[in-house]
């Protein structure tokens, strides 16, 4: 069994970058159990560009796609109200994303596929079990571990309480463009029947992309109801050619984040770091993932509470975004605002 200074298990870009910083002269193990897609949009928002600004990042081209989009089209299905408002995302292929800043890992890093279902507390450190892409059975040991293995982080739920956060399933499609009549856009989608949170359409080389966050309870049903309603508001929605899904975590209190405990550190959604408002996650989980390191680089003899003291500004952004929902997710206040055109941009139909 090889043994290891750290274990991080998830290879997003909180682990990938974590993995990226630390420490050159520590062995670490980094357990890449991502899959072919996750439902994300894929837009870089200004701050996620900004956490790989601060390490003088440049994306590479084959990471970008077509086309770059300079605005959102939002739209109330319950009141059919549009507006457009100017957004400055980067519009990537998030899988390639993922796959780059993996790519970055240093010497000192192990990267091994594979998807971890045991962990168990040895002495001073951390025993993991995983399958590798080979199928076969691996145990190794770490003298730390990190969980950044997202919303339904096993190591959070193999350690600690439930979070007391609001949780739902995010189902997202993809579909062939239809280039003859197809318009390159962007929106995001409210509807109070379906849902509490938001949905998303995405043109993206070749495909639109459509996807939502759902109440756990029939929630495939649930986002079915709101395809077909999306289907007679004129998107182009039959016949999906992929369908993903997993959990997403929207904290509401600071009982929605855990830090770790006891040799084991969480960060990014594993944490709970994740923006109630717009579900925008990588910001969160690149600066969490230097924050750690920044605790364990101290001097500070306690690194949890180090750790936590560090987070603490990005678990108060988190709450204090709580009180940006109601202005987009109650259906009166967004009604108001949208019918007021507040902040929306004119669009000049040809």
């Amino acid at each position: 069994m090889n043994s290891y200074d750290i274990i991080i298990i998830g290879a997003g870009p909180a682990g990938a970058t974590f993995a990226r910083i630390a420490e050159k002269s520590q062995k670490i193990l980094l357990i890449d159990g991502s899959s072919d897609g996750k439902p994300c949009g894929g837009l870089l928002a200004p701050d996620a560009q900004k956490a790989l600004a601060c390490f003088d990042l440049t994306l590479p081209r084959e990471v970008l796609v077509d086309p770059q989009i300079f605005s959102v089209r939002t739209i109330d299905l319950k009141t059919k109200q549009q507006r457009w408002y100017q957004r400055l995302y980067i519009n990537v292929d998030r899988k390639k994303f993922d796959n780059w800043l993996v790519s970055l890992s240093p010497f000192n890093v192990t990267k091994e596929k594979g998807i971890c279902f045991k962990i168990q507390k040895e002495n001073d450190g951390y025993i993991v079990t995983y399958k590798n892409s080979s199928g076969e059975t691996i145990n190794a040991y770490g003298k730390n571990l990190i969980g950044a293995d997202g919303a339904n982080s096993i190591v959070r739920r193999s350690f600690f309480p439930k979070l007391h956060t609001r949780q739902y399933v995010a189902i997202q499609q993809w579909f062939e463009e239809e280039r003859e009549i197809a318009k390159p856009f962007y929106s995001c989608i409210f509807d109070a029947d379906t849902t509490d949170c938001c949905s998303w359409s995405i043109s993206k080389d070749g495909y639109i992309i459509f996807g939502g966050a759902f109440a756990p309870k029939n929630c495939r049903s649930i986002f079915e109801n709101q395809k077909e309603k999306l289907i007679k508001f004129g998107f182009p929605l039959n016949n999906p050619v992929k369908t993903e899904a997993c959990m997403v975590l929207r904290p509401n209190s600071l009982k929605s984040f855990c830090c770790g405990g006891d040799g084991i550190f969480l960060i990014g959604e594993a944490a709970g770091f994740i923006s109630p408002s717009s579900l925008e996650g990588i910001s969160y989980a690149i600066n969490s993932a230097v924050m750690l390191n920044n605790a364990l680089l101290s001097d500070k003899k306690d690194k949890h509470k180090e750790y936590k003291r560090a987070t603490k500004s990005l678990r108060l952004k988190l709450i204090v975004k709580n009180l940006k929902c109601p202005l987009m997710y109650d259906p009166y206040l967004r009604k108001i605002i949208m019918k007021s055109g507040f902040s929306s941009i004119e669009i000049y139909q040809k």
